[in-house]
C-alpha cells in the first residue's frame, strides 16, 4: 500500500530536498504533500488523509512543537505518526517532543535509507523482500 506523506517546513529547498529523499528511500510512496508551517500542515490535513508527517520545528505561524501537540489533541490526528525533521537539537527537546506525540527525531541531512527504516520501523512494517 503506498503511503501517503505531508512534508512540514518553512523552506521551500529543504521541502524539495526532504521530497527527494523520500524518492530515493525506496518505500512505496503515493501522493506528498507540501506545507510551509504547523497552521497550513492542519489545513492539509483537514483536505487530505495523510499516513505521516514529516515536520520541521522551527516555522513561523506554528511551529513543529505547536503542530505535535495540536495534532496529539485530536482523536484523528493523533493516529497520525510524526517524524521530527530538523537541525541537531538537544536530547531534552527530542524528549519533550517525544513526550507531546512525536513518534521520532531525524536529524538534517538524512540518508534515504534511515528515512525509510524510520518510517518501516514506526509504521511496524518488516520488509518482505531483501
Amino acid at each position: 500500500m503506498a503511503l501517503d506523506m505531508l512534508v512540514v517546513d518553512d523552506s521551500p529547498v529543504t521541502r524539495k530536498m526532504v521530497r527527494r529523499a523520500i524518492g530515493l528511500c525506496g518505500l512505496e510512496i503515493g501522493q506528498v504533500l507540501e506545507a510551509g508551517d504547523g497552521a497550513e500542515a492542519l489545513s492539509r490535513m483537514a483536505e487530505h488523509r495523510v499516513d505521516l508527517v514529516l515536520a520541521d520545528i522551527n516555522m513561523p505561524v506554528m511551529n513543529g512543537m505547536e503542530l505535535v501537540e495540536r495534532m496529539s489533541a485530536d482523536a484523528e490526528l493523533s493516529k497520525i505518526p510524526v517524524i521530527i525533521v530538523a537541525t541537531p537539537i538537544s536530547e531534552q527537546r527530542i524528549e519533550r517532543l517525544l513526550d507531546i506525540g512525536a513518534r521520532a527525531y531525524l536529524a538534517k541531512p538524512f540518508r534515504p535509507e534511515a528515512l525509510k527504516d524510520l518510517v518501516l520501523e514506526i509504521l511496524g512494517r518488516g520488509e518482505s523482500h531483501g
